[in-house]
């Protein structure tokens, strides 16, 4: 539970500094047409972080030869159970 309030009150804080940009009048020009945009850049941000991740480990994948092992003795045994009930598990 700390977390989500560790994660909310950091959410909560650059709430609060993106308004009080939207609302500072003293700030150049530049500046203000780029704050109303802050949340698309920091969403388009969080996203190529998550693709780069997903990337990432997928590039790093470890193999595991007794996770593959393991897998096929449970598609054996679904295969069985299926084929005492009476299901055809044939691939058409």
């Amino acid at each position: 539970m700390k977390q989500v309030w560790k994660i909310g009150s950091i959410f909560t804080a650059v709430v609060v500094a993106w308004i009080s940009l939207l609302l500072a009048k003293d700030l150049p020009p530049s500046v203000q047409l780029i704050v109303p945009y802050i949340p698309m850049f920091a969403i388009m941000s969080l996203g190529c972080y998550g693709l780069g991740a997903l990337g990432y480990g997928m590039m790093v994948f470890r193999v595991c030869p007794e996770e593959e092992i393991l897998l096929q003795k449970d598609i054996a045994e679904a295969k069985a159970f299926f084929k005492e009930r009476g299901v055809d598990m044939s691939a058409d």
